[in-house]
């Protein structure tokens, strides 16, 4: 366990830092998966963007070359982000804000239109929500100070 140095305090990581690096590496996985022929079914018509992109994370999730770079880069932010209690909740809460309002735009946009550039389907709207509302939430969490006692800890 890394300690600071000169202070006998071992590191603590709040549960809003522990939420954002959990949520930042499932969006990091996802992301990757969705580059990955078989988990990613009609692979073959992944395309860089738009609703004519054929291909489904696990079966049901549109994505394109686009939509899987966004999920790498919330994955990226995410773990980057949970290295203090303020910049976690940030990403937590303002990550939470973006897809409610994802979810909003896939619920107004008519699906096989322009406007569909991430690609969007049904499954991808409801998972937004979920994911908007639990973002939310977990940037909400309480936090504790992030060092303690190590004497504390061990003891």
């Amino acid at each position: 366990m890394a300690t600071y140095e000169n202070t006998g305090q071992a590191e603590v990581r709040s549960a809003v830092e522990k939420a954002a690096m959990a949520v930042g590496a499932v969006f990091l996985l996802f992301g990757i998966l969705g580059f990955i022929p078989g988990i990613t079914s009609n692979y073959d018509q992944l395309a860089g963007a738009g609703h004519h992109s054929g291909a489904l994370l696990l079966g049901v999730f549109q994505v394109s070359y686009l939509h899987n770079a966004v999920h790498l880069i919330f994955g990226v932010a995410g773990l980057s982000m949970a290295r203090s209690v303020r910049l976690a909740r940030a990403y937590l809460l303002v990550g939470g804000i973006i897809y409610l309002a994802l979810w909003i735009y896939g619920l107004v946009i008519d699906h096989d239109s322009a406007a569909n550039f991430i690609p969007l389907n049904n499954a991808d709207n409801w998972l937004h929500l979920v994911l908007g509302v639990g973002m939310l939430v977990l940037g909400l969490l309480r936090t504790r100070p992030n060092r303690r006692n190590r004497d504390t800890e061990l003891g």
